[in-house]
């Protein structure tokens, strides 16, 4: 990638995380990047473009990096850590994880689709995981998609509400919840 339209990136995800997308600008991200407005146009045609682009990236490093904790863990040591990569994910970083979660965008990926093509590389390890479970037995036989979408829903969910100042607990206690919710929704997946 040019260096330039490197710098105007990382300018507008460095704004995306620490204020959240409607602070990223043209100005903003030119002042931040060392370069003009302008110049910013030569490389993306427009606010929508440059966040998008924002996007593909940020979900292109997620994948690469989730699930990589413990590799060779059983399939349940793996599932929770997959758990903990997004929740390290969606509570460090959440104006970026609202961004890409939850905030409406033209080029979002949408289910079951995109998902169906590995448009979400951080979600196709799930569906991956889920396909294993399901051939060691581990869990019935279902729609893998569908069965991930089930698995990780509920914890979207409550990740949304403690966003929101919905759930009053501290960190770990919600990382502990989370992973209780998890864990009751393999009771009724199991085989």
């Amino acid at each position: 990638m040019n260096a330039t339209k490197e710098r105007v990136a990382e300018a507008a995800r460095a704004i995306l995380v620490g204020e959240g997308a409607d602070a990223v600008t043209m100005r903003r991200v030119a002042e931040m990047a060392g370069v003009t407005a302008m110049a910013i146009y030569k490389h993306y045609p427009g606010r929508e473009a440059l966040l998008a682009a924002v996007a593909d990236r940020t979900f292109d490093e997620l994948g690469e990096g989730w699930g990589t904790k413990v590799p060779g863990g059983d399939w349940e040591t793996r599932l929770m850590c997959l758990l903990d990569d997004f929740l390290d994910f969606a509570l460090g970083r959440p104006h970026l994880y609202t961004f890409l979660m939850t905030d409406r965008r033209d080029r979002a990926r949408r289910f079951p689709d995109d998902f169906r093509r590995n448009g979400s590389p951080a979600f196709t390890r799930v569906v991956e995981l889920t396909e294993e479970g399901m051939r060691l037995g581990l869990l019935r036989p279902d729609d893998p998609l569908e069965t991930a979408l089930a698995l990780t829903s509920p914890v979207q969910g409550l990740v949304q509400l403690y966003l929101g100042g919905r759930v009053g607990l501290e960190e770990g206690d919600f990382r502990a919840l989370c992973a209780r919710t998890v864990r009751r929704n393999l009771r009724g997946l199991r085989a």
